[in-house]
C-alpha cells in the first residue's frame, strides 16, 4: 500500500475521552479503539490519500516524539492490517473494460467495505469473480434466481444443467422464463436470458438428468464451486452424493431449498465438516422416533427468490474469499415467524470417513 486512506464507509469519529470509532451511523460501529496519547487519531489523520507511508511514519514520529519512529512504524502496521484502509493509489487491473468497470462500481463499493483482509483490493476480488467457473445443477425455483445473480455479480462462466422444460406453474415462482417459453428446454432459456443481462460473461448449458455419482463427477470436476440447486432423487440422495463427489474432488459446494416460507442454505468444503455430518448432528437433536414435517409443494415467489440470492451471495463468498465463516454449515429463515432464524453448525464425527480421510 503506497498512499493509504481509511475506505469511506468506515470513516472514524473521535469522541471527547479519546475513544475512536471507526464505521459511520449508517454502517454500524465496525471497531472501537482506545487511544488516550492520541497516536491511532494522529496517524488516521495523515491517511487522507496524499501521504505516503515514510512521510506517515516520520511525522507521526515527530509530532508525537514518545512514540519514536520504531513505534511509529508499528501503528501504521498495525492499522494497515485492521482492513479498514485502502490505497488510494489503486487502479482497477487489466482485462476491465470502462463499460465493466461502470457495471461493478457497486461491487466494488460493497467489496471494499465488507472485505477487512490485509491489502485487499476490491478490484482484484471482482477479477476473481471474472475468472471464475460455476456449475449449477438445477435452474427452477431456487437456480433461476441464484443463475441471475451471479451472472449480474460478474461470474465468468456459468454452466447450467436441467433436464425439464418450463411450465406455467413454474412462472409464479422462476425468474427467468416468460409464457413465451412454455414448454422449451429451461436451461436452453435461461442462458439465453443471462446472456442479455451480462453479455461479457460465457453462459453454456446441458439438457439431461444427472442422478448419478459418476454424472455428478463430471459436472464437478473443473469448476470452482459447485451449486446444486435440484432435488432429485428425494431424501437428501442428490445431496449425500454430491457430498461425495465434491468432496473427493476438493471443490466447496452450496445447496440451497425452500419449505413453504423456511428459507435455509447450506454451505460445504474441504475446510469444515461434511453436509452429512452436520445433518447428524441436528438429528441428534431431535426426539427419537421423530422427524419434522417438511410440508408439501406450496411456495410463494419470495421463498424461492431468497434461497436463490442466499446461494448466490454463499457462492460469491467462496469464490471471492470474503466469507467470514468456514464451511459447513446451514442458515436461514422463517418469512412468516421473523423470530425463527436458523443457524445449525455441528462438528464433523469422528468416523465420518469423508471429513476424517
Amino acid at each position: 500500500m503506497r498512499r493509504p486512506t481509511v475506505k469511506p464507509e468506515h470513516t472514524p469519529h473521535r469522541f471527547d475521552d479519546g475513544t475512536i470509532r471507526i464505521g459511520g451511523e449508517l454502517y454500524g460501529v465496525a471497531a472501537e479503539i482506545s487511544d488516550p496519547c492520541g497516536w491511532v487519531w494522529s496517524a488516521l489523520s495523515l491517511m487522507d490519500g496524499a501521504n505516503t507511508l515514510e512521510f506517515i511514519e516520520e511525522e507521526l514520529a515527530a509530532q508525537h516524539p514518545s512514540l519514536g519512529l520504531e513505534g511509529a512504524g508499528r501503528l501504521v502496521k498495525d492499522l494497515l492490517n485492521s482492513g479498514y484502509l485502502e490505497d488510494a493509489a489503486t487502479t482497477p487491473p487489466e482485462g476491465f473494460t470502462e463499460s465493466e468497470i461502470e457495471r461493478y462500481s457497486r461491487n466494488h463499493a460493497y467489496f471494499r467495505r465488507i472485505d477487512l483482509r490485509s491489502g485487499s483490493d476490491p478490484w482484484e476480488t471482482q477479477k476473481r469473480l471474472k475468472q471464475s467457473r460455476v456449475v449449477m445443477l438445477g435452474v427452477g425455483g431456487t437456480g433461476s434466481h441464484a443463475a441471475w445473480a451471479l451472472a449480474a455479480v460478474g461470474v465468468g462462466t456459468l454452466h447450467l444443467v436441467d433436464p425439464d422444460r418450463v411450465e406455467v406453474s413454474n412462472l409464479t415462482r422462476q425468474a427467468l422464463y416468460s409464457e413465451a417459453d412454455l414448454n422449451q428446454p429451461k436451461a436452453q432459456k435461461a442462458v439465453e436470458r443471462l446472456a442479455e443481462i451480462n453479455s461479457t460473461g460465457t453462459f453454456t448449458y446441458d439438457i439431461r438428468k444427472v442422478d448419478t455419482e459418476e454424472g455428478l463427477r463430471e459436472l464437478v470436476a473443473g469448476c470452482d464451486v459447485f451449486a446444486l440447486c435440484a432435488d432429485e432423487p428425494r431424501n437428501d440422495l442428490i445431496a449425500k452424493m454430491t457430498s461425495r463427489v465434491c468432496a473427493a474432488l476438493g471443490v466447496p459446494w452450496v445447496v440451497a431449498g425452500y419449505n413453504g416460507p423456511l428459507v435455509t442454505v447450506g454451505v460445504y468444503g474441504p475446510a469444515g465438516p461434511c453436509f452429512e455430518c452436520v445433518g447428524a448432528g441436528e438429528e441428534a437433536k431431535l426426539k427419537p422416533g421423530w422427524l419434522p414435517n417438511m410440508g408439501g409443494a406450496g411456495v410463494l415467489a419470495p421463498s424461492a427468490g431468497i434461497s436463490g440470492q442466499l446461494i448466490a451471495h454463499e457462492v460469491v463468498s467462496l469464490l471471492t474469499g470474503t466469507s467470514r465463516v468456514a464451511p459447513g454449515y446451514v442458515r436461514g429463515l422463517n418469512l412468516i415467524a421473523p423470530d425463527h432464524v436458523v443457524n445449525v453448525r455441528h462438528p464433523a464425527r469422528p468416523d465420518c470417513a469423508l471429513c476424517n480421510p
